[in-house]
This record gives structure tokens, sequence and C-alpha cells, in this order.
């Protein structure tokens, strides 16, 4: 089991229960093969720059730890969620 750090954008056009919904989904994900040990939904930001014609969205952060194979099928699911406009896994190296 390795330490993972998971950032996620939500697109700004989406119901809050959808936002729930996809939080949920890939909590669910996670939890499959690995723990999560802290999940945090910042809210809504402004992006940095445009991102397909959206200027805010909302950002999520897990700390999480998994196996490899978990972290594959969650960026599998990352990538054809369309809620999800960008996002980023990040392994954490220990000290």
């Amino acid at each position: 089991m390795r330490n993972y750090e998971l950032m996620y954008i939500i697109r700004p056009d989406v119901e809050q229960e959808t936002v729930q919904a996809v939080v949920e989904k890939f909590q669910g994900i996670i939890v499959n093969g690995g723990e999560i040990v802290k999940h945090e939904v910042q809210g809504k930001r402004r992006l940095a720059y445009e991102i397909n014609k959206h200027r805010d969205g909302t950002y999520v952060l897990v700390h999480f730890t998994a196996t490899p194979a978990v972290v594959s099928e969650l960026e599998r699911v990352l990538k054809i969620t369309d809620e999800v406009i960008r996002h980023m896994v990040v392994r954490e190296q220990t000290a």
C-alpha cells in the first residue's frame, strides 16, 4: 500500500446532488482496495485558465493509501467521467 494524493475538478454547471454522486463514486473505487485518509470538497473556485470553456470548477482533494491497481482503475474512471474536467493523482514520497 502506497500513499497517494488525488485532486480533481468537477464542472461548475452540475447540480450539488451530482457533485455528491461523483464524489461517492470515486470514494467507492478507493475504498474497494484502499483506505481514505483525508477527504475534502474545497468548493467552487476560479480556474487559473479556461478549460473547455469553463472559468470555475468544484475542487476535491483526497489523500488515500492504495495499491497501484486501484490507482490505475481510479484514473481510468476519472478519464471517462464527463463531470470531471481535470484530475491528477500523485504518489506521496515517504520520508
